[in-house]
Protein backbone atom coordinates (compact mmCIF):
# COMPACT_ATOMS: atom_id res chain seq x y z
CA UNK A 1 0.00 0.00 0.00
CA UNK A 2 1.39 3.38 -0.97
CA UNK A 3 2.15 5.63 2.05
CA UNK A 4 -0.27 8.50 2.57
CA UNK A 5 1.39 11.78 3.56
CA UNK A 6 -0.83 13.93 5.74
CA UNK A 7 -0.33 17.71 5.64
CA UNK A 8 0.32 19.64 8.82
CA UNK A 9 -3.21 21.03 8.80
CA UNK A 10 -4.61 17.51 9.06
CA UNK A 11 -2.36 16.84 12.02
CA UNK A 12 -3.37 20.03 13.75
CA UNK A 13 -7.05 19.11 13.60
CA UNK A 14 -6.37 16.01 15.68
CA UNK A 15 -5.75 18.22 18.69
CA UNK A 16 -7.57 21.35 19.74
CA UNK A 17 -4.26 23.19 20.12
CA UNK A 18 -0.52 22.61 20.26
CA UNK A 19 -0.22 23.64 23.89
CA UNK A 20 -2.78 24.34 26.55
CA UNK A 21 -0.55 24.15 29.61
CA UNK A 22 -2.09 20.79 30.47
CA UNK A 23 -0.53 18.42 27.94
CA UNK A 24 3.05 19.01 29.06
CA UNK A 25 2.25 18.57 32.76
CA UNK A 26 3.32 15.08 33.90
CA UNK A 27 0.48 12.84 35.07
CA UNK A 28 0.37 12.38 38.83
CA UNK A 29 -0.86 9.05 40.15
CA UNK A 30 -1.98 8.09 43.63
CA UNK A 31 1.41 6.48 44.19
CA UNK A 32 3.10 9.84 43.78
CA UNK A 33 1.06 11.50 46.52
CA UNK A 34 1.95 11.12 50.19
CA UNK A 35 -0.15 11.75 53.25
CA UNK A 36 1.74 14.86 54.30
CA UNK A 37 1.47 18.17 52.50
CA UNK A 38 3.95 18.44 49.64
CA UNK A 39 5.59 21.82 49.29
CA UNK A 40 6.11 22.82 45.66
CA UNK A 41 8.86 25.39 45.27
CA UNK A 42 9.34 27.89 42.44
CA UNK A 43 12.38 25.85 41.38
CA UNK A 44 10.20 22.74 40.96
CA UNK A 45 8.06 24.38 38.29
CA UNK A 46 10.51 26.83 36.71
CA UNK A 47 11.24 24.74 33.59
CA UNK A 48 7.95 22.80 33.53
CA UNK A 49 7.01 24.27 30.15
CA UNK A 50 10.33 23.30 28.53
CA UNK A 51 9.56 20.02 26.77
CA UNK A 52 9.56 18.23 23.44
CA UNK A 53 6.82 19.69 21.25
CA UNK A 54 3.91 17.43 20.26
CA UNK A 55 3.72 16.25 16.66
CA UNK A 56 0.90 18.66 15.61
CA UNK A 57 3.30 21.51 16.41
CA UNK A 58 6.03 20.18 14.17
CA UNK A 59 6.23 22.36 11.08
CA UNK A 60 8.31 21.46 8.06
CA UNK A 61 11.85 22.64 8.68
CA UNK A 62 11.70 22.05 12.45
CA UNK A 63 15.30 21.55 13.58
CA UNK A 64 16.73 18.67 15.61
CA UNK A 65 20.31 18.50 16.95
CA UNK A 66 21.74 14.98 16.57
CA UNK A 67 23.58 13.83 19.71
CA UNK A 68 24.86 10.46 18.50
CA UNK A 69 25.58 8.90 15.11
CA UNK A 70 23.64 5.85 16.31
CA UNK A 71 20.61 7.66 14.94
CA UNK A 72 21.52 6.07 11.59
CA UNK A 73 20.21 2.79 13.03
CA UNK A 74 16.78 4.41 13.32
CA UNK A 75 16.83 5.50 9.70
CA UNK A 76 17.86 2.07 8.44
CA UNK A 77 18.47 1.86 4.69
CA UNK A 78 17.44 5.52 4.29
CA UNK A 79 20.40 6.75 6.38
CA UNK A 80 23.18 8.46 4.42
CA UNK A 81 26.10 6.04 4.20
CA UNK A 82 28.91 8.59 3.97
CA UNK A 83 27.41 11.44 6.00
CA UNK A 84 28.19 11.87 9.70
CA UNK A 85 25.14 13.14 11.58
CA UNK A 86 26.41 13.51 15.17
CA UNK A 87 26.51 17.18 16.13
CA UNK A 88 24.65 18.18 12.98
CA UNK A 89 21.16 19.58 12.39
CA UNK A 90 18.48 17.47 10.71
CA UNK A 91 15.13 18.97 9.74
CA UNK A 92 11.61 17.58 9.84
CA UNK A 93 10.06 17.05 6.41
CA UNK A 94 6.62 15.57 7.16
CA UNK A 95 4.86 12.41 8.35
CA UNK A 96 3.63 9.49 6.28
CA UNK A 97 1.31 6.69 7.40
CA UNK A 98 1.88 3.21 5.96
CA UNK A 99 0.87 -0.41 6.47
CA UNK A 100 3.42 -2.73 8.06
CA UNK A 101 4.10 -6.29 6.87
CA UNK A 102 1.74 -7.52 9.61
CA UNK A 103 -1.08 -5.30 8.38
CA UNK A 104 -0.94 -2.73 11.18
CA UNK A 105 -0.68 1.01 10.75
CA UNK A 106 2.74 2.59 11.28
CA UNK A 107 4.12 6.09 10.81
CA UNK A 108 7.22 7.25 9.01
CA UNK A 109 8.65 10.52 10.33
CA UNK A 110 10.59 12.05 7.46
CA UNK A 111 13.76 14.10 7.99
CA UNK A 112 16.38 15.76 5.81
CA UNK A 113 20.10 15.48 6.51
CA UNK A 114 22.37 18.54 6.16
CA UNK A 115 23.24 17.30 2.66
CA UNK A 116 19.56 16.94 1.76
CA UNK A 117 19.25 13.16 2.09
CA UNK A 118 15.65 12.11 2.78
CA UNK A 119 15.54 9.81 5.85
CA UNK A 120 12.62 7.95 7.43
CA UNK A 121 12.23 7.00 11.11
CA UNK A 122 9.48 4.39 11.39
CA UNK A 123 7.35 4.42 14.55
CA UNK A 124 5.10 1.41 15.21
CA UNK A 125 2.02 3.50 15.92
CA UNK A 126 -0.60 5.02 13.64
CA UNK A 127 -0.36 8.71 12.94
CA UNK A 128 -3.54 9.47 14.89
CA UNK A 129 -2.03 8.00 18.09
CA UNK A 130 1.25 9.88 17.69
CA UNK A 131 -0.64 13.14 17.19
CA UNK A 132 -2.42 12.69 20.53
CA UNK A 133 0.79 12.43 22.57
CA UNK A 134 1.50 15.43 24.78
CA UNK A 135 5.08 15.46 23.51
CA UNK A 136 7.12 13.47 21.03
CA UNK A 137 10.86 12.93 21.00
CA UNK A 138 13.19 11.36 18.47
CA UNK A 139 15.98 9.20 19.98
CA UNK A 140 19.51 10.59 19.76
CA UNK A 141 18.26 14.12 19.10
CA UNK A 142 17.43 17.32 20.96
CA UNK A 143 14.67 19.55 19.65
CA UNK A 144 16.21 22.97 19.03
CA UNK A 145 12.95 24.63 20.13
CA UNK A 146 13.39 23.11 23.61
CA UNK A 147 16.90 24.54 23.89
CA UNK A 148 15.72 27.96 22.73
CA UNK A 149 12.97 28.04 25.34
CA UNK A 150 15.40 27.04 28.10
CA UNK A 151 17.85 29.68 26.85
CA UNK A 152 15.18 32.35 27.06
CA UNK A 153 14.47 31.46 30.69
CA UNK A 154 18.02 30.88 31.91
CA UNK A 155 20.64 32.97 30.14
CA UNK A 156 21.95 35.81 32.29
CA UNK A 157 20.13 34.56 35.39
CA UNK A 158 21.83 34.68 38.81
CA UNK A 159 21.32 31.46 40.78
CA UNK A 160 22.91 29.32 43.49
CA UNK A 161 24.28 25.95 42.43
CA UNK A 162 23.52 22.92 44.61
CA UNK A 163 26.09 20.43 43.34
CA UNK A 164 29.85 20.14 43.03
CA UNK A 165 29.59 17.82 39.99
CA UNK A 166 30.80 20.27 37.36
CA UNK A 167 32.33 19.71 33.91
CA UNK A 168 35.10 21.73 32.28
CA UNK A 169 35.44 23.04 28.72
CA UNK A 170 36.77 19.64 27.58
CA UNK A 171 33.62 18.04 29.05
CA UNK A 172 35.58 16.21 31.75
CA UNK A 173 34.22 15.90 35.28
CA UNK A 174 35.75 18.33 37.79
CA UNK A 175 35.24 18.94 41.50
CA UNK A 176 33.39 22.22 41.87
CA UNK A 177 31.78 24.08 44.75
CA UNK A 178 28.21 23.92 45.99
CA UNK A 179 25.81 26.51 47.48
CA UNK A 180 27.67 29.37 45.79
CA UNK A 181 26.24 32.06 43.46
CA UNK A 182 26.64 31.53 39.72
CA UNK A 183 25.61 33.38 36.58
CA UNK A 184 24.25 31.45 33.61
CA UNK A 185 26.36 32.31 30.56
CA UNK A 186 24.83 30.14 27.84
CA UNK A 187 22.37 27.31 27.16
CA UNK A 188 23.14 24.85 24.37
CA UNK A 189 22.05 21.34 23.30
CA UNK A 190 23.17 18.61 25.67
CA UNK A 191 23.27 14.87 25.17
CA UNK A 192 20.83 12.02 24.64
CA UNK A 193 19.97 11.66 28.35
CA UNK A 194 20.20 15.29 29.49
CA UNK A 195 19.23 17.53 26.56
CA UNK A 196 20.14 20.89 28.12
CA UNK A 197 23.76 21.97 28.64
CA UNK A 198 24.32 25.02 30.83
CA UNK A 199 27.53 27.04 31.00
CA UNK A 200 27.99 29.20 34.09
CA UNK A 201 30.54 31.27 36.00
CA UNK A 202 30.80 31.24 39.79
CA UNK A 203 31.62 34.10 42.16
CA UNK A 204 35.36 33.34 41.90
CA UNK A 205 35.35 33.59 38.12
CA UNK A 206 35.52 29.85 37.50
CA UNK A 207 33.60 28.72 34.42
CA UNK A 208 32.07 25.26 34.15
CA UNK A 209 29.27 23.26 32.55
CA UNK A 210 26.41 21.15 33.82
CA UNK A 211 23.74 19.02 32.13
CA UNK A 212 20.09 18.81 33.16
CA UNK A 213 16.72 17.45 32.12
CA UNK A 214 14.03 20.17 32.13
CA UNK A 215 11.23 17.94 33.41
CA UNK A 216 9.23 18.03 36.63
CA UNK A 217 10.79 17.39 40.02
CA UNK A 218 11.59 13.71 40.48
CA UNK A 219 11.47 12.81 36.79
CA UNK A 220 15.28 12.40 36.77
CA UNK A 221 18.07 13.00 39.33
CA UNK A 222 19.18 16.13 37.47
CA UNK A 223 16.21 18.46 37.18
CA UNK A 224 16.49 22.21 37.72
CA UNK A 225 15.33 22.08 41.36
CA UNK A 226 17.99 19.48 42.25
CA UNK A 227 20.78 21.58 40.73
CA UNK A 228 19.88 25.23 41.33
CA UNK A 229 18.22 27.51 43.88
CA UNK A 230 16.85 31.02 43.49
CA UNK A 231 17.75 31.90 47.10
CA UNK A 232 20.91 31.60 49.18
CA UNK A 233 20.95 28.14 50.84
CA UNK A 234 23.13 29.56 53.62
CA UNK A 235 20.11 31.33 55.11
CA UNK A 236 18.47 28.00 55.90
CA UNK A 237 21.31 27.07 58.29
CA UNK A 238 22.01 30.05 60.58
CA UNK A 239 23.47 27.76 63.26
CA UNK A 240 26.37 26.59 61.10
CA UNK A 241 29.57 28.56 61.62
CA UNK A 242 31.20 30.36 58.71
CA UNK A 243 34.22 28.05 59.01
CA UNK A 244 32.10 24.90 58.70
CA UNK A 245 29.97 26.42 55.93
CA UNK A 246 33.13 26.96 53.87
CA UNK A 247 34.00 23.30 54.43
CA UNK A 248 30.53 22.35 53.21
CA UNK A 249 30.95 24.48 50.08
CA UNK A 250 34.22 22.68 49.27
CA UNK A 251 33.08 19.19 50.27
CA UNK A 252 35.30 18.83 53.33
CA UNK A 253 34.66 17.66 56.89
CA UNK A 254 36.40 18.26 60.22
CA UNK A 255 36.24 16.82 63.72
CA UNK A 256 33.24 17.90 65.81
CA UNK A 257 31.07 18.67 62.80
CA UNK A 258 27.48 17.47 63.25
CA UNK A 259 25.76 14.77 61.20
CA UNK A 260 23.68 17.40 59.39
CA UNK A 261 26.79 19.39 58.50
CA UNK A 262 28.55 16.29 57.18
CA UNK A 263 25.49 15.27 55.18
CA UNK A 264 25.38 18.73 53.60
CA UNK A 265 29.06 18.48 52.76
CA UNK A 266 29.31 14.91 51.44
CA UNK A 267 25.72 13.87 50.76
CA UNK A 268 23.85 10.91 52.21
CA UNK A 269 25.97 7.81 52.98
CA UNK A 270 25.46 4.45 51.31
CA UNK A 271 25.25 2.58 54.62
CA UNK A 272 24.89 3.53 58.27
CA UNK A 273 25.89 1.25 61.17
CA UNK A 274 24.66 2.16 64.63
CA UNK A 275 25.84 0.78 67.97
CA UNK A 276 25.55 1.88 71.59
CA UNK A 277 28.72 2.09 73.69
CA UNK A 278 28.95 2.21 77.49
CA UNK A 279 28.19 5.90 77.60
CA UNK A 280 27.64 7.05 74.01
CA UNK A 281 25.83 6.30 70.76
CA UNK A 282 28.12 5.55 67.81
CA UNK A 283 27.29 5.81 64.12
CA UNK A 284 29.52 4.83 61.22
CA UNK A 285 28.71 6.27 57.81
CA UNK A 286 30.08 4.45 54.77
CA UNK A 287 30.31 5.97 51.29
CA UNK A 288 30.78 4.21 47.96
CA UNK A 289 34.09 5.99 47.29
CA UNK A 290 35.69 4.58 50.46
CA UNK A 291 35.03 7.54 52.75
CA UNK A 292 33.84 6.67 56.22
CA UNK A 293 32.77 8.89 59.11
CA UNK A 294 32.49 7.89 62.78
CA UNK A 295 30.10 9.87 65.00
CA UNK A 296 29.78 9.71 68.77
CA UNK A 297 26.68 11.32 70.21
CA UNK A 298 26.06 13.05 66.88
CA UNK A 299 29.51 14.67 66.51
CA UNK A 300 32.25 13.59 64.09
CA UNK A 301 35.12 11.89 66.00
CA UNK A 302 36.99 9.98 63.28
CA UNK A 303 36.95 9.99 59.49
CA UNK A 304 38.81 8.83 56.40
CA UNK A 305 38.63 10.61 53.03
Amino acid sequence: MKPICLPLLSLLTLLSSCFTGVESTPKITSGDVRKENIVVTPEDTFLISVADAPLPCWEEGKRFVVTDDKIKLLFGHTAPASETLAGKIITYDGAAEATSITGGKVTDLIFRSPAGTRMAYRVNQPLSELAQKSSLSVPFTVQESMVEEARHLLEGKNLYILTRSWRNDEDNSVHGRQFVPVTIDSVTPGNTVYPIKIAFTDSQGTSARIFLYPGAKGSTPRTFSSLFSFSDPRKKYPGITDENWQRIIDGHVALDMTRDECRLSLGAPKDVDRAAGPSYLREVWLYENGIYLVFEDGLLRHFRK
